[in-house]
């Protein structure tokens, strides 16, 4: 059988699914995604508002990420470098903590910054080199243990832990303990060493645009929601029923398949809210960490210092919550106004939008980097994607929904031949 005669069904246009698609296209297989939503992309979606562009929750791309480097063409995205440190807002003081490695106008602020002591530093670079030298299968290897647990088994002291690591990972994270695992913060922290955190100039959605501007021959079926899965058929939520010989779940719908039913999926969520102000607290494309420990906000960060083509007026401040609250959404704007004047002496923001992202994140422990295709396999035809499946990632969206395809690859090659 030709491979364009086989067909293979993908449910969800998010960024494993859009890499499973690609790969198997490039193989001459008949690919449609179905996809619940209006457009693609999942969580990485940029709304244009005002002049303003918005991403779905402030997102950052490490260009280090080996499998962004595989498959997304970093030039072509004209992503936009933040500068290597954080400005740290503390008992009504502003301070800078960099890397004067990378831009050297921050190392006299760093040197003199009462964040941390000299040793703190010392280790943070002393960290930095032991990890550019551990390849990141020894990462995920090593023994797991609380991101917290990990820093303070480093020599860490309290200050840098509470100043700096706390709210600059929870604002990774998406949780304000440092819960995750150990393994995560080793390889989030070997990214940043090896690479930069970059934002496409045209926001996060330009790596979903990317993707899908390479397809010949896969379809996307917006606005298909997919109600069950059974039999190698998608059955949507009008009826309607899909055939094909191969489905690949790029979801998080674990109710679709009813052997997943038992298999729950745990999730980290945060708030993120924009506002619009006449100028900046914080000039660089530094981000601003409010290391204060009753304060609601994590982080805040001026999407306009960046550099990149906003026809809004003014500056666009990013302000990211991950502490769980009940607060209503006008109760939830007046605390965060509070805090912007309290904390970093911003007055006068004018509240444009707020996102409010449950599923930001999987809650996971005994995470992995990798997998063999075969382990993405659930039944006969039906395979898995996702970043739940390794860890919560973009690289490890991408490594999931690779892996998928190839595992589909390998049954049609090993078991019925290689198909021409």
């Amino acid at each position: 059988m030709k491979r364009s005669k086989l067909k293979i069904n993908i449910v969800g246009a998010g960024i494993s699914g859009l890499i499973a698609a690609s790969i198997l296209e490039k193989k001459g297989f008949a690919v449609t995604i179905y996809e619940q939503t209006d457009r693609a992309g999942g969580r990485v979606k940029t709304d244009d508002i005002n002049g303003f562009r918005m991403d779905h929750g402030f997102q950052v791309l490490l260009d280090a990420y080996p499998l962004a480097r595989k498959y997304l063409n970093l030039e072509a995205l004209d992503v936009q470098p933040f500068h290597s440190g954080a400005v740290i807002f503390k008992e009504g003081k502003q301070t800078v903590l960099g890397d004067p490695l990378r831009n050297l106008s921050l190392l006299i602020p760093t040197l003199f910054s009462k964040i941390g002591s000299f040793s703190d530093k010392l280790k943070i670079v002393s960290l930095n080199l032991e990890l550019k030298k551990t390849d990141v299968h020894a990462i995920f290897s090593n023994e797991e243990t609380t991101s917290l647990q990990y820093l303070r088994e480093k020599g860490f002291s309290e200050d840098i832990i509470s100043s700096f690591f706390m709210p600059f990972f929870s604002g990774i994270f998406l949780e304000p303990d440092l819960k995750t695992s150990s393994r995560m913060f080793q390889f989030v922290f070997k990214m940043f060493g090896e690479g930069r955190a970059v934002l496409p100039r045209n926001g996060i959605a330009a790596i979903t645009e990317q993707l899908v501007s390479k397809f010949n021959s896969t379809k996307i079926v917006y606005n298909a929601s997919v109600k069950k899965i059974a039999d190698g058929q998608l059955i949507l939520s009008n009826g309607d029923t899909i055939t094909g010989d191969y489905t690949i779940m790029a979801t998080n719908t674990t109710e679709l398949v009813s052997n997943l039913r038992n298999q729950k999926i745990e999730w980290k969520g945060c708030d993120t809210l924009y506002f619009q102000t006449l100028d900046r607290v914080i000039e660089q494309p530094l981000i601003g960490l409010i290391a204060e420990k009753n304060a609601l906000i994590n982080n805040i960060f001026y999407l306009t210092s960046l550099g990149s083509n906003w026809s809004g007026n003014g500056e666009l401040l990013c302000v990211t919550i991950v502490k769980d609250h009940t607060f209503e959404e006008h109760l939830l704007i007046e605390r965060v106004i509070k805090e912007l004047k309290q904390y970093c002496r911003i007055t006068n923001p004018k509240f444009i939008k707020r996102y409010r992202i449950p599923k930001g994140l999987p809650d996971l422990m005994d995470i992995r980097y990798d997998m063999a295709p075969s382990e993405t396999q659930l039944k006969d035809t039906l395979f898995l994607a996702g970043d739940h499946l390794l860890n919560g990632s973009l690289n490890a969206a991408m490594m999931s929904g690779e892996k998928a395809a190839l595992g589909i690859i390998e049954i049609i090659e090993g078991e019925r031949g290689v198909v021409r």
